[in-house]
């Protein structure tokens, strides 16, 4: 008579479980993984949260408006005219980023007179609510960028510390963070702020 083969439901059952509970810690662990790099290239990568220091960007930007920063776009495309920047200046003694809208492009030359912002010999419109300025700074005189340069002015012109003046000078490409994208508190387009027309600038 043939011995009656026995099957050990119980072992059986044990292993299920074990492959189970391996199965759900590893999808734990690769989920918790996918969260830490999405976090790590958010920060570094993608935006970055910081505040406006000072009174430069009246009144598009007040001191300690919250902002975000949009580190990604420049890593696609140029900085354009007009755009509010945020910028961390090498030698600088202190820690926090200085924020403001550029003006001149790389390449290009560039002077204040007149109470007007001539580029290349032509003057432009301003697209943001300024006062007129009092003090051209070094921009009296004709000043050719380099191909990495930008020449940034802060929008309260008569209060602000920026390409006019040798203490800060023309920025260049390596030391734009990025572009100031949002102001949380009230929340709205850092780009749709204080314009003279109704228009978005890109």
């Amino acid at each position: 008579m043939a011995r009656r083969m026995e099957y050990d439901f119980d072992q059986e059952n044990k292993k299920s479980f074990k492959k189970k509970v391996l199965r759900e810690i590893l999808i734990w662990s690769l989920q918790i993984a996918a969260v830490i790099f999405l976090a790590y290239f958010i920060v570094y990568y993608a935006l970055e949260k910081t505040s406006m220091v000072g009174v430069s960007m009246e009144t598009t930007l007040n001191d300690g408006d919250e902002i975000i920063i949009n580190k990604i776009n420049y890593r696609i495309l140029d900085p354009t005219r007009f755009d509010v920047i945020v910028f961390k200046q090498s030698g600088k003694e202190h820690s926090y980023y200085d924020i403001k809208r550029i003006i001149g492009l790389p390449g290009e030359k560039l002077q204040i007179k007149n109470e007007k912002i001539s580029i290349n010999g032509e003057v432009i419109e301003d697209l943001v609510n300024t006062d007129v300025m009092n003090n051209y700074g070094l921009a009296d005189e004709e000043i050719t960028l380099e191909e990495n340069e930008y020449f940034v002015l802060g929008d309260n012109r008569n209060n602000s510390e920026d390409s006019r003046f040798a203490s800060v000078g023309t920025i260049r490409r390596e030391e734009i963070v990025g572009k100031a994208f949002i102001r949380l508190k009230p929340f709205n387009f850092i780009n749709k702020l204080n314009l003279k027309k109704e228009e978005s600038l890109n």
